[in-house]
């Protein structure tokens, strides 16, 4: 089964928003709304010895995804045909469960339509849109069990030590980070 993910190269990403704002525009998300916010990690350090990144974080695509289990009508689900994890508007009731169970924080309340929302890995285009959009080339995209993809050839070509990934919680987020320490030391508990 497909594993679709972005993979984002921190060592490359400087912070622009160009990811958010393209997200937004692609996909007409709503004003004060993300599907895909950037995080500034830091400053840490004592001058002069200094780190500090910046962390995309948006939809893990989890292998294990709470949302999808705690959704009561099936709205959060896998799509059975590329295994992405979307939401059905159609079938939200607007409970919030799966927002509540994203250990990530990366689900929206569309008030307008009164449904859930996250990233679709823009599956109306032939590549997320914040991947197309990245000025510096820091995102890639693809099926991370497709040695020929662009993310699968970037988690190659990094140092092992150098991926990462948020937090799991039982969860195995697919979604990779790569960083590299002597750039800064990656946070676990971001």
């Amino acid at each position: 089964m497909s594993r679709y993910a972005i993979v984002v190269n921190l060592n490359r990403c400087t912070g622009c928003y160009g990811c958010m704002i393209g997200c937004k525009n692609e996909n007409g998300i709503a004003l004060g709304e993300n599907w895909n916010k950037v995080v500034q990690v830091g400053p840490t350090g004592t001058f002069p010895d200094i780190e500090q990144y910046f962390l995309p974080v948006m939809c893990q695509q989890c292998e294990d995804a709470p949302c999808v289990h705690v959704c009561p009508t099936g709205a959060s689900y896998r799509d059975p045909d590329t295994n992405i994890v979307l939401v059905d508007k159609e079938k939200c009731i607007g409970c919030k469960y799966c927002m509540m169970a994203c250990p990530y924080g990366v689900r929206a309340w569309n008030t307008a339509e009164a449904c859930v929302e996250k990233c679709t890995l823009c599956q109306q285009l032939d590549e997320p849109y914040c991947v197309t959009n990245c000025a510096v080339g820091a995102r890639f995209y693809g099926d991370l069990d497709d040695p020929d993809s662009d993310a699968a050839k970037a988690v190659a070509a990094a140092d092992p030590a150098d991926v990462h990934h948020l937090k799991n919680v039982g969860n195995n987020p697919a979604t990779c980070y790569i960083l590299s320490s002597k750039y800064a030391t990656w946070k676990e508990d971001e």
